[in-house]
């Protein structure tokens, strides 16, 4: 079979390379350069973790997705913490991906304000006062592993095609996966309403002490994440700490300038103020607006055109999509082919949303 995939992000490369494995002929068809700076899964970091509240689902997928993870140098297992602001309660993310991850054997380590004190010194004492590290989780060196598997894509006999495709009409194939991200209503219309672009502001600063910060004190985290949307990472190599906000996002143009606002700068000096008073000062070095192909309900799109046997669109990562890379080509690979999927449902051609349920307990709402 001839397939086409068109976009060279985290969907685009994972299905194209896992489709080819299966003996397809792809092209991939990609705007620009992989990774593209505009695209979702570009910049130096993404969290990879299988904390998802109480949904099994995504949980299952992250513990396979970490099992792949870990045979790639460009992840690191530092750990990741997720803490509140108040005592954990049920239905709050923390609380029930505690719960769930210790239904599933995962040894987490409950932690109380000391605790957080004594061990993760750069919070502010008595800020956040409750949650857990989970030793399973860390974060990859996001920009690179594009780069990576368009690397493996070549080897592997795939065509890369640098061009924009503006009508889906112009390629020649038995079967085309639209990968597009926040593009994908362009080249199918009927996801307009469905899958829209949505900005998040990303920061990285330069911390005075960088020792602070180092990943033993200061693994990857979540600061009461769904409720204030922050989240960040420990200090690279060359002294950076980005911190970003996982929330409710502003609505864009996808091809719009990307400007992180005065209000966005002003709401992360107030956060670390608050929460990391070593940063509150830090000089910005680096500010960008992260956009999401976002759906309604915040759960992936991987499905077949209703109308269109030949059409199949594989999107929606809405801010969360990256940490499955490595079971994410051979997800999209079985429902663009039809093979029974227990995920299928969930991820099904679904224009009948008409409110917002997060798909992703961890992302705020605010």
């Amino acid at each position: 079979m001839t397939i086409a995939v068109v976009g060279g992000g985290i969907f685009g490369l994972t299905a194209a390379i896992e489709l080819r494995a299966r003996g397809h002929a792809v092209t991939l068809y990609e705007a620009g350069p992989i990774p593209h700076p505009l695209a979702e899964s570009t910049d130096i970091s993404k969290v990879v973790r299988i904390d998802y509240g109480a949904d099994a689902d995504y949980t299952e997928l992250g513990e396979r997705a970490l099992e792949g993870w870990r045979t790639s140098p460009l992840f690191h297992e530092t750990g990741v913490t997720f803490l509140s602001r108040a005592p954990m309660q049920p239905g709050g993310f923390e609380h029930d991906s505690f719960a769930l991850l210790t239904s599933r054997g995962h040894p987490l380590e409950r932690l109380d304000a000391d605790a957080i004190a004594r061990r993760f010194p750069a919070y502010r004492p008595g800020e956040l006062v409750d949650g857990y590290w989970n030793p399973s989780g860390g974060w990859a060196e996001s920009g690179a592993v594009v780069a990576q598997l368009a690397a493996d894509a070549r080897a592997a006999g795939l065509v890369i095609e640098d061009r924009a495709v503006d009508d889906l009409g112009a390629i020649r194939a038995d079967l085309t996966i639209v990968c597009a991200g926040a593009w994908a209503a362009r080249l199918v219309p009927e996801l307009a309403g469905s899958v829209r672009a949505i900005g998040q502001p990303v920061f990285h600063v330069r911390p005075q002490d960088p020792a602070l910060f180092a990943a033993e004190r200061f693994p990857v985290f979540g600061a009461d994440i769904a409720r204030t949307g922050y989240y960040g990472f420990p200090v690279t190599a060359d002294g950076i700490v980005k911190i970003a906000n996982h929330g409710t996002g502003v609505p864009i143009d996808s091809d719009a300038e990307r400007v992180v606002s005065v209000a966005h700068e002003a709401d992360l000096r107030s956060f670390l103020a608050a929460t990391l008073p070593a940063l509150a000062t830090a000089p910005i070095v680096h500010r960008r607006l992260c956009v999401y192909g976002d759906t309604l309900d915040g759960h992936f799109w991987i499905a077949r055109h209703p109308a269109r046997s030949d059409l199949v669109v594989a999107t929606g990562g809405s801010g969360h999509a990256f940490k499955f890379a490595p079971v994410l080509g051979a997800l999209i690979a079985d429902l663009a082919l039809g093979v029974p999927h227990p995920l299928a449902h969930k991820f099904r051609w679904r224009p009948e949303l008409a409110g917002r349920t997060r798909g992703d307990a961890a992302r705020a709402d605010r």
